[in-house]
């Protein structure tokens, strides 16, 4: 009942949770945590990567939004791109980074809802940085994974080399830039040092941004988009972000008999055919609504839909939430888009930028084409939920194309299925591909066997395997407190006040 964090990361969790005890809200604690996250989560967040966030504060009515996703640069065209070489986006390099929102993003949170300000919020980030974190095996598995490309790179191999369990990674550049936050705020990240090393860095790189283009606006307060799913209100975040894509999945799943939800194969037909329904609206319309008008009817219209959705890239994420005595609520997500973003390091800040342009494409024609200034279709989505009008649940997951599908499913489980916050995020999931083909099937699934034959292409992966995302979730439960669930595939706990 004093307040409750679950986060992918014991130690982003406990920071939260600390925050909690000395007198800071749910805000503050989500902030606290993702800063930490940013320190020993270096392969799924950072920094210089983007932020968004739902918030329900105590005694409102309903929640509000923050979008926290920087642009393109002003040399960043079609035609740029081309030049150096390239027919579609890259994976990772500089012409992938983005302006990164992250710092403006917490700075927007504190300000309107923290209670602590910022300092006593990067505290536990700075000394986990400063002195060191143990590397779990999940972070050593992405390190050796991605060994080949990121020491060929002096900055990320002195950054992330490739390191057994329990060694311990450092990285005080990134402390003095935490620190800096704490003390300043967020505007100097931008028009200071920090800035001033990404441009340099960018720019030795052949790079698309400027220091014009840091200082331009990367935050925006929104209205979230609200759906009915039986007797909830489910709230997602509007344009640029895909989670008209995960309201569109909810509308027509909420037309589904309990037949066709039963975990197993009927489950599985359901989610093939409504992704199948949903994602090509989402390629064809979203974007950044600043450039181009998105329609949202077509994504809360059960009858429209079909066509064919072309890959997007997969990316790591972190996904937390917390609440607190008062009522509040914070549903957040941040990200560097793909494993260790772009793999460029502002150099002397230790902050490693998003890859985030990944997303866009080189066609004129494509509503997502990459023009500078535009914030590319993104994958973030946090989610809120509502029953009879109060707050009763905080839900997400890492897992970029996938985010709407796992989201479905972690509803699934706390309001149909009745399970508990802690079961609904462990429960053996389903997920299409990027590709759009088959199905990927956590082993201890339902039918699980079934599934993978009755589904062409389908693909039989271990029990609780990361490319089923990492979620977290809390839940009011009937006495007035929380109760809240962290991924077992993550390094994950939940923390109370």
């Amino acid at each position: 009942m004093r307040g409750i964090v679950a986060a992918p990361h014991r130690l982003a969790a406990e920071a939260g949770a600390e925050v909690l005890r000395r007198g800071g809200n749910a805000v503050d604690a989500a902030v606290a945590a993702d800063a930490v996250l940013c320190v020993v989560y270096p392969h799924m967040t950072s920094v210089g990567g983007d932020l968004m966030a739902l918030v329900w504060p105590g005694g409102a009515s309903s929640p509000v939004g923050l979008i926290g996703a920087g642009g393109a640069g002003s040399l960043a065209t079609i035609e740029a791109v081309r030049e150096r070489g390239y027919l579609a986006m890259p994976e990772r390099g500089p012409l992938t980074v983005t302006v990164p929102a992250t710092p403006e993003a917490w700075g927007r949170l504190v300000e309107r809802f923290g209670r602590l300000g910022m300092e006593p919020l990067m505290e536990a980030a700075v000394r986990l940085a400063r002195d060191g974190y143990p590397v779990t095996e999940r972070l050593s598995g992405f390190l050796h994974e991605h060994a080949t490309w990121l020491m060929a790179d002096p900055d990320t191999a002195r950054l992330w080399p490739p390191l057994k369990p329990g060694m311990k990674l450092r990285n005080p550049e990134l402390a003095a830039t935490l620190e800096e936050i704490g003390r300043d705020g967020y505007a100097p990240f931008y028009s200071g040092r920090v800035g001033a090393a990404i441009v340099a860095t960018l720019e030795e790189r052949d790079g698309l941004i400027t220091a014009d283009d840091l200082l331009r606006p990367r935050c925006r307060w929104v209205e979230p988009v609200a759906v009915s799913f039986h007797d909830l209100t489910v709230y997602e975040l509007p344009p640029p972000t895909q989670g008209l894509a995960a309201a569109g999945m909810l509308c027509r799943l909420e037309r589904c008999s309990a037949a066709e939800l039963r975990p197993g194969l009927p489950f599985a037909r359901t989610l093939v055919r409504i992704r199948d329904q949903v994602y090509p609206l989402r390629d064809r319309y979203l974007s950044d609504p600043d450039f181009v008008a998105v329609p949202w009817e077509p994504f809360l219209d059960p009858a429209q839909g079909g066509g064919v959705a072309p890959p997007l890239p997969d990316g790591d994420t972190i996904y937390l939430c917390a609440a607190d005595a008062e009522g509040t609520v914070v549903s957040l997500i941040q990200s560097v888009a793909g494993s260790f973003g772009s793999g460029v390091v502002a150099r002397g800040t230790g902050v490693l930028l998003q890859n985030r342009g990944t997303y866009f494409s080189l066609d004129p024609s494509h509503v997502n084409r990459l023009e500078p200034h535009k914030r590319t279709m993104h994958t973030l989505i946090p989610a809120l939920a509502a029953r009879g009008g109060r707050r009763w649940a905080a839900f997400g997951s890492m897992g970029a194309d996938g985010q709407p599908q796992i989201q479905a499913q972690l509803l699934l489980n706390l309001a149909l299925w009745g399970l508990d916050p802690a079961r609904a995020v462990a429960a053996p999931r389903l997920r299409v591909p990027p590709g759009g083909r088959g199905l990927l099937v956590e082993a201890d699934y339902p039918e699980a066997g079934t599934v993978a034959r009755a589904v062409p292409g389908s693909q039989l992966l271990p029990a609780r395997s990361w490319q089923m995302g990492h979620a977290q979730a809390l839940v009011l439960d009937g006495r007035g407190g929380w109760v809240a669930g962290a991924d077992p595939r993550a390094d994950g706990s939940v923390a109370e006040a």
